[in-house]
């Protein structure tokens, strides 16, 4: 550039610098100078404009607007040559604001019918080449005015998306209009007659290569008059008439390249063409079934010929073409440009085959066919690298969708084909994606992070992309102001995320306040970004760390937004999802409680179930799970209508949705006025419905359902209820179940149904005795045998004896004669189940000594951990106290147990079961248990242990 932009800086002595003429920014300058910051301006004309020749449109007008001299610059006729608008909206307000710098413009790719309408107001006149796709809405009308404002165009591309709309009319315009053309390709015409081709075999005497691809009818006879044709493609067009095509096309005299991949061709049409027309050099056929099943054909003896097919080895078959028949290379297309080897014709080859393999793989992947796998992990992988490194830009970005898309089996479900992907990797696909991710071109960008996202489903590919340094790039592109891209790189962010050791990777590298300021961003634009930052931030929130991250970041509200604003299903599931894993954590972090208070979360959340959705509640299940430490269980419980949609939710046919719900009524059972409101709802009947329903569910299921009705049962007006509605049996059913949180949580509701004499007795007729005494017995779990053990003591204290003997009928005889039996082997069982936790040692040495060591060796041997969180009402613990004074020995000792474990110091509940026990007199009956001489050694250590709990309890409470 021959035009200074600035005046020259002079340094003069002592380092100084000087503007001449400009002194009032001499300090400035200085001031940059020592704080060691570049002076942007100062840059030479040729160096800036190198660097907005790396930016997109928008980004470089942006660029140039922040100084006369960039702007200056940055409209250079060398910058606006070339325009890329595909990945950007394009109306015709940006078109016109563009049109002054334009005036230069050749070559143009865009999308859209709205786009293709706009070009016209750019009044690019010099326009040589036009590419688009979304083909779909343009019209014969805008395509014959922008072939009349462009009489010097020379290739027109439309595809692969069909041009529905687009018919042999709009075809004999550009003919008439652009005499200079001299490629025009074109996808998914319904008619192309032969006025149309005609018109162009007489107007366009340069036209070398048509491509009619995907199109319903084409006139052979009239192709075949084109003479001037190098290169011709007819993939996918159905109805070929290929008699007339191997009477006709074989004397084209300059036909060199022919594709008539994903036809219905046969090899006797494949043979006339290869032995009889003089120059053709390269006859693509991929994806033709008939010319598959022909085992036998070969083209081998067609000398100078290539035929490229599936049963063909094609890189051996370009390396002989473009080299010799040592070459062994994949990179074909790559080494022949790098080399010096200057072949006219094979270098017009190149570029022709590259866009029409690219797009016949791409239309192979999106409708995948039985047979093709062998063909996708051998040769097609390695085909569509190599297409990546090609120089046109098209093909690149085709080729990534093609990445993109041949690995997916199930997009529905995001199952990926592992060989395919593992065959990516082998041929060093992932560093290629990678690379072509950090291109300045936003398609490149958005079509390299679809396919690094889809390839990721895969372990070995995700972590592959990790070590690479993906998940920078991923996050950095999550960032672009592009939707396109930035919605391509929060899906891979997605995918890498559901592997835990990526997650804190994704967070260092700023990837969770990309994926909070994306929701932002796009917050009412559409369905694909939303959904796709919303799962990155639920897989994210599953992680403790990751879950504060999100929170701070913003991700709360920007969650909460989506769950109340959006009205797409998807964006709503992942919304909810995350706010459902951000509640997990109410006990190591203050997410809980952030969500619970954050505005209008909770009314959404209870919105979204009424429309099933499993992850909404669950959310609404993990905000109650935490009544403890903050108000969120009781603020979903009053929040209008939640109890309702949960209740309703348990008669779901989706099984994930009434086991999330099931989940969230058992939290929200540990609140009383929650309880209740449940119990009005309908919950009782709705649960033991779904607890009656559940045996053959699963076990996340049947554990929720009977956690549930433990809840509920809490409540002795509920507990009766659930006796009456046939609840015992389905909970009898699933204590007999062998895994261990199943039979636990039916453990500690029949412990609660069992306080009532009524339902107790039920418990006897359903044959419950036998699944209490075997889980006392032989559950790994010891809160299981504690609570069957605590069941049969209040079934057989003798309240159930004087329910089931009032009646005077033969079946209520019958039935109190059978309680003895059950009594026995009840108590046998509680004597030994409170045995194994009596050392004899430590009871001895206890027993001979007062000292306080003793006592707490005893307390250690005999805590039951998990024990400590079980909340006692004061009927119950009135029980276990009037237990100490039954004749029973056994229950004695059981009830002295269990007053142990809930006072123990340091147990969640242990200050409360002191007070009740203070409150109803305990300390007289304990020392008299503790002090009987009839009373088993047990009974008397564990009074005495219980009674030195209350005294600590009282001295702390007096503290």
């Amino acid at each position: 550039m021959s035009r200074r932009v600035r005046r020259k800086v002079a340094r003069r002595s002592e380092g100084n610098v000087v503007l001449g003429g400009w002194p009032e920014i001499q300090d400035e300058v200085l001031d940059l100078k020592c704080r060691g910051i570049v002076d942007w301006t100062s840059l030479p004309d040729d160096t800036v404009i190198q660097l907005l020749s790396c930016l997109s449109y928008r980004d470089r007008a942006s660029l140039s607007s922040t100084c006369r001299t960039w702007r200056s610059l940055g409209s250079s006729p060398c910058l606006w040559t070339s325009l890329d608008i595909l990945s950007n909206r394009f109306d015709v307000n940006m078109a016109s604001s563009l049109s002054p710098r334009c005036v230069h413009l050749q070559k143009l790719r865009f999308r859209g019918a709205e786009s293709a309408d706009a070009i016209i107001h750019l009044r690019a006149r010099n326009l040589r080449e036009l590419s688009g796709d979304y083909c779909r809405k343009i019209t014969d009308a805008t395509l014959a005015v922008i072939g009349a404002r462009h009489e010097l165009l020379e290739s027109l591309q439309l595809g692969p998306d069909f041009c529905e709309r687009i018919t042999s009319d709009a075809i004999k315009a550009v003919a008439h209009c652009c005499p200079r053309l001299n490629k025009i390709r074109l996808s998914g015409v319904r008619d192309v007659n032969a006025d149309a081709i005609n018109a162009l075999a007489k107007h366009c005497p340069k036209l070398a290569d048509i491509g009619f691809i995907d199109c319903l009818k084409v006139d052979e006879v009239a192709l075949g008059n084109v003479s001037s044709l190098r290169f011709l493609s007819v993939a996918g067009t159905s109805g070929m008439k290929w008699g007339v095509v191997s009477n006709l096309w074989h004397e084209l005299p300059n036909l060199i390249g022919l594709d008539v991949s994903r036809t219905d061709i046969g090899p006797s049409v494949v043979a006339r063409l290869l032995a009889s027309s003089q120059n053709l050099r390269i006859l693509c056929a991929l994806n033709c079934p008939i010319l598959e099943e022909d085992a036998s054909f070969s083209a081998s003896k067609y000398k100078n010929k290539l035929l490229i097919s599936l049963f063909t080895d094609i890189f051996k078959g370009l390396g002989s073409l473009f080299f010799d028949a040592t070459y062994k290379g994949k990179n074909v297309f790559l080494d022949w440009r790098n080399s010096n080897k200057n072949d006219k014709e094979l270098n017009e080859i190149i570029p022709w085959l590259e866009w029409m393999l690219s797009h016949t793989l791409l239309r192979s992947a999106e409708s995948p066919q039985q047979g093709l796998n062998n063909f996708w992990v051998e040769q097609g992988a390695a085909l569509l690298l190599s297409l990546m490194q090609s120089s046109q830009e098209d093909v690149q970005e085709r080729a990534a969708t093609g990445l993109a898309t041949f690995v997916v089996i199930d997009d529905e479900n995001a199952r990926i084909d592992c060989g395919r992907a593992e065959a990516v990797m082998r041929n060093g696909g992932i560093h290629l994606l990678l690379g072509l991710a950090k291109s300045w071109r936003e398609g490149l960008q958005s079509e390299a992070a679809k396919a690094i996202a889809n390839l990721s489903v895969n372990a070995n590919v995700a972590k592959a992309v990790a070590e690479e340094g993906g998940i920078d790039i991923l996050a950095g592109l999550a960032r672009s102001t592009n939707k396109l891209v930035a919605e391509e790189a929060a899906g891979g962010l997605w995918n890498l995320s559901a592997g835990e050791e990526h997650k804190g990777a994704i967070a260092e590298a700023g990837g969770i306040q990309a994926l909070v300021d994306l929701i932002f961003k796009w917050s009412s634009s559409g369905d694909g970004v939303l959904e796709r930052a919303a799962g990155a931030l639920a897989n994210l929130a599953a992680d403790d760390k990751c879950s504060t991250e999100v929170a701070a970041a913003g991700g709360v509200h920007a969650l909460v937004m989506l769950a109340r604003n959006c009205k797409f299903e998807g964006v709503q599931e992942q919304a909810a999802r995350a706010l459902a894993n951000l509640a997990a954590h109410g006990d190591s972090n203050s997410n809980n409680a952030a969500v619970g208070q954050e505005a209008g979360a909770l009314e959404a959340l209870v919105q979204l179930t009424r429309s099933t959705h499993e992850g909404a509640a669950r959310a609404l299940a993990n905000l109650a799970a935490h009544g403890d430490s903050n108000s969120n269980n009781a603020a979903v419980g009053q929040e209008a209508g939640a109890l309702e949609a949960l209740v309703q939710l348990t008669r779901s046919t989706h099984e994930g949705v009434s086991q999330e719900a099931a989940g969230a009524l058992w939290n929200l059972s540990f609140d009383d006025r929650n309880r209740e409101a449940i119990a009005a709802a309908g919950g009782v009947q709705a649960l033991v419905a779904l607890a009656q329903s559940c045996s053959n569910a699963s076990t996340g299921l049947q554990e929720r359902a009977a956690g549930a009705l433990w809840g509920l049962s809490a409540s002795e007006a509920n507990s009766i209820a659930i006796g009456r509605e046939g609840g015992v049996a389905p909970l009898v059913s699933l204590a007999r179940s062998e895994v261990e949180d199943v039979h636990e949580t039916a453990a500690g509701a029949l412990w609660n149904l069992a306080f009532n004499p009524g339902n107790a007795l039920r418990i006897v007729e359903e044959g419950g005795v036998s699944a209490l005494v075997y889980l006392c017995s032989s559950s790994v779990s010891k809160m299981a045998r504690f609570m069957a053990a605590l069941a049969l003591a209040y079934m057989f204290d003798g309240r159930m004896d004087e329910f089931a003997t009032v009646g005077t009928s033969l079946e209520s005889t019958s039935k109190s004669v059978s309680l003895d039996g059950a009594r026995r082997t009840a108590l046998k069982n509680i004597e030994a189940f409170v045995l194994k936790f009596s050392d004899t040692q430590a009871f001895a040495a206890a027993a001979a000594s007062s000292a306080p060591a003793a006592l707490a060796q005893v307390t250690e041997g005999a805590r039951i951990q998990e024990a400590g969180h079980l909340r006692c009402s004061g009927a119950e613990i009135g029980r276990f106290v009037t237990m100490l004074r039954s004749p029973s020995s056994t229950l004695k000792a059981c009830a002295a147990f269990a007053l142990l474990q809930f006072t123990i110091p340091g147990g969640r509940h242990a200050t409360h079961h002191a007070s009740l026990m203070q409150n109803a007199g305990a300390a007289r009956v304990l020392r008299s248990a503790a002090a009987a001489a009839t009373a088993p050694l047990e009974a008397k250590i564990f009074a005495r242990i219980v009674l030195r709990n209350l005294e600590h309890h009282q001295i702390e409470y007096k503290v």
